[in-house]
């Protein structure tokens, strides 16, 4: 458990990024690749939703990274507001823009799925709606850190923050489960019951979701290579106007 701490120091944590970074780089560029291309041109059309059906090879990736960076973003920022560890917030600082697009790509995505299905681009169905929250949540964390010239100041008000808005980030993963009235769909990819074969809801076909999988992976490397990147750069930044700031009281 003390190795996990020591890593907590930025110059260890920027070295480990650095050999860490080229790998996972690679191996999300791979599982992009070929999830995407094997699920956009080598996956027939549904039945019913013909080729819009392909959307969900961003659009769900993209939705779940969304709600699970926020909570990435919560233990980061516990983690700070508990023990004080500088790269733990830079980390949830440097996800959050991550999370940004995420949250447009799925919202984008959805409307596009959506208006073919629903007949419309946009409905107030409770999951979407809470959705458009989280991602002004997400607007409104960044926005603090811009704000606040202390950076231990900005570090502790964007955690309680991000501690308010998991409240947002919580319905929208279970919304359709606390509001049955809404048009979305109940989950069909990760259930446990798709998984042990007892479940006998409607649930996403393996031509599909081999590809989808391969898809969320994609996602999720890419997500740890870009938050990699990200909080380097965050430690960089704030080495070098310590530096810069040390030199001019000098």
């Amino acid at each position: 458990m003390s190795s996990i701490w020591e890593n907590a120091n930025p110059v260890k944590f920027s070295r480990l990024a650095g050999v860490v970074l080229p790998w996972v780089s690679g191996f999300a560029a791979v599982a992009l690749v070929v999830g995407l291309v094997w699920g956009f041109f080598f996956t027939p059309d549904d039945f019913r939703q013909g080729s819009t059906v392909k959307i969900i090879y961003l659009h769900v990736p993209s939705a779940m990274m969304a709600i699970n960076i926020w909570a990435m973003m919560l233990v980061t920022s516990l983690i700070w507001l508990v023990r004080r560890h500088h790269v733990s917030v830079l980390a949830a600082k440097g996800a959050a823009s991550v999370g940004v697009i995420m949250t447009l790509i799925a919202l984008f995505t959805g409307a596009v799925w959506g208006q073919p299905m629903w007949g419309t681009w946009w409905v107030w169905d409770p999951r979407l709606t809470s959705f458009l929250i989280l991602f002004l949540f997400y607007l409104g964390y960044l926005a603090l850190w811009e704000a606040i010239d202390n950076p231990d100041t900005a570090a502790d008000l964007t955690s309680v923050l991000c501690i308010v808005g998991s409240v947002f980030a919580l319905l929208s993963r279970y919304a359709v489960n606390f509001w049955n009235q809404g048009l979305h769909q109940g989950a069909s990819v990760m259930r446990a019951g798709a998984v042990t074969g007892t479940d006998t809801e409607e649930k996403v076909s393996n031509i599909f979701f081999y590809p989808l999988f391969l898809c969320i992976i994609g996602f999720v490397l890419l997500f740890v290579a870009l938050v990699l990147l990200r909080t380097r750069t965050e430690i960089h930044k704030r080495r070098t106007k310590a530096l810069l700031a040390r030199e001019h009281l000098g």
